[in-house]
């Protein structure tokens, strides 16, 4: 649920997040991220991926997406949790279904006056970009890393490019994290938007089951569930968005 006041963001940081599983969960959250960018896709939003570290077999251990649209944070924002999957991984010789999990958190992007970062209270450090397996992506030292001294918070970008696209990226997700720090430490709530959102991970965690097999997603937070899975992972998500949402205000 909202707790944003009058206040409507139209921008979201989205963090997905290998959890327990492996190779699977990986590839879990990568299919977690495609499913929210196909689902903004078709709301005709715009997709930006500001950070992504990937595994050798197309899994992603993380990764950051910014996702812009009318009313994006307010259909959102009910994704943030343990995602659960239950499925025959492609590298089970056995027929054995594994479970695994992936994490989400959603932030809400700020708009330039609500978040002042000020120079002082940063400190970067730039380094060569790599991908999946370790090779480099480029030779040039573009990659960054931001610390925010007051809060702790790290964040790392090596998407882009150019060093300053990547510096504007990871000061976006800065920006974001920190609003959220705010405004939960205002409401006197689980200290922490992104570790009350996430959890720790573990598969007893859980907000929505993914349960191929069975050809079923459940949310467990409204005991509701739906079918045709390979729909609902190719982003056709929009009713079951709008269930949830109807259903935790009536909760």
């Amino acid at each position: 649920m909202s707790q944003e006041g009058e206040q409507k963001y139209n921008a979201v940081i989205m963090e997905i997040r290998a959890g327990v599983g492996g190779e699977e969960a990986a590839l879990f959250a990568s299919d977690l991220s495609r499913m929210y960018t196909r689902f903004a896709q078709f709301k005709g939003w715009k997709v930006n991926t500001l950070d992504c570290s990937k595994t050798e077999i197309g899994g992603i251990k993380d990764t950051t997406i910014e996702i812009s649209g009318e009313g994006a944070y307010e259909l959102l924002e009910n994704e943030a949790g343990v995602h659960r999957v239950q499925r025959i991984p492609a590298t089970e010789k056995q027929g054995r279904i594994h479970t695994s999990t992936a994490t989400v958190a959603v932030l809400a992007k700020p708009t330039a006056t609500e978040v002042n970062i000020r120079p002082q209270d940063i400190r970067s450090e730039t380094y060569k970009a790599s991908g999946a397996g370790g090779q480099y992506v480029n030779k040039r030292m573009s990659a960054i890393r931001i610390i925010h001294i007051p809060t702790g918070e790290v964040v790392t970008c090596q998407t882009e490019r150019s060093l300053q696209q990547n510096k504007e990226s990871a000061l976006s997700i800065l920006a974001a994290r920190i609003l959220s720090k705010q405004k939960k430490e205002l409401e006197k709530q689980i200290g922490g938007a992104r570790r009350a959102q996430i959890g720790t991970a573990m598969r007893e965690e859980k907000m929505r089951t993914y349960n191929f097999p069975q050809d079923r997603v459940t949310d467990h937070r409204i005991n509701k569930s739906w079918h045709d899975i390979e729909s609902i992972m190719d982003g056709k998500i929009d009713k079951m968005v709008k269930n949830l949402s109807e259903g935790l205000k009536q909760g």
